[in-house]
């Protein structure tokens, strides 16, 4: 039951390459915080350009005051989401290290958090009746259907960012079993976008979700 108990608990690869792209974020944000300027060096004007690409996005989704008051939640996504999609990048990906996205326990563990911060965010704005007579709009019959859906919402969340990336690498490897020249090339190339794109879609749900949720009532 002991050495059970133990296999358990010992980190795996995919824990070990999630602590490893945390330390890369945390370095990041501290070197470029660490002397804020005012005439700002090339890794302070990238982070100040990706705050404020992802505030204008946020914004277009839920207004600017939402997409402030929320932003660090949802940044926090896009950036852990990207950074692990880019990794799959790498050489040695999916065998030398995991790609956190690829693993369906990851994604269905980001899903929970985001379905608790929109829960728990719907809570906060209306309190708890509040909250729960806007699943029964348009009319109270529904109200099964809307508790369903927000149980659906992170299921399918989950899925979506896990079936692309995991998807995605199998694709990349098999192409370049077949064509170990030029057409894995390409493919990265097209990661390239595509896994940027995969953690907008992510994030953008989750700020969907979350306006919807603390949307005040008309």
């Amino acid at each position: 039951m002991a050495e059970i108990y133990h296999n358990f608990l010992e980190p795996t690869k995919t824990v070990y390459s999630m602590w490893v792209i945390i330390a890369v974020i945390a370095l990041f944000a501290f070197i470029c915080t660490r002397k804020i300027r005012e005439v700002p060096g090339p890794l302070q004007n990238l982070a100040e350009m990706a705050v404020s690409g992802l505030v204008g996005f946020y914004s277009g989704i839920m207004g600017e005051k939402k997409a402030r008051q929320y932003f660090p939640i949802l940044a926090t996504f896009f950036i852990f989401i990207v950074i692990s999609n880019y990794s799959g990048l790498l050489p040695g990906a999916g065998h030398l290290y995991t790609v956190p996205t690829s693993v369906l326990a990851v994604t269905a563990g980001l899903s929970l958090v985001s379905f608790m911060t929109i829960q728990t965010s719907g809570i906060r704005h209306h309190g708890i009746p509040g909250y729960l007579k806007t699943f029964t709009k348009p009319v109270a019959v529904l109200l099964p259907i809307m508790i369903v859906e927000q149980f659906v919402r992170p299921v399918s969340m989950a899925l979506r960012l896990y079936g692309n990336i995991y998807g995605e690498e199998l694709a990349t490897e098999t192409l370049f079993g077949l064509f170990p020249l030029v057409l894995p090339i390409v493919m990265n190339i097209l990661s390239l976008l595509f896994c940027f794109i995969q953690a907008m879609v992510f994030s953008m749900l989750l700020g969907m979700f979350l306006n919807e949720a603390t949307e005040d009532e008309e």
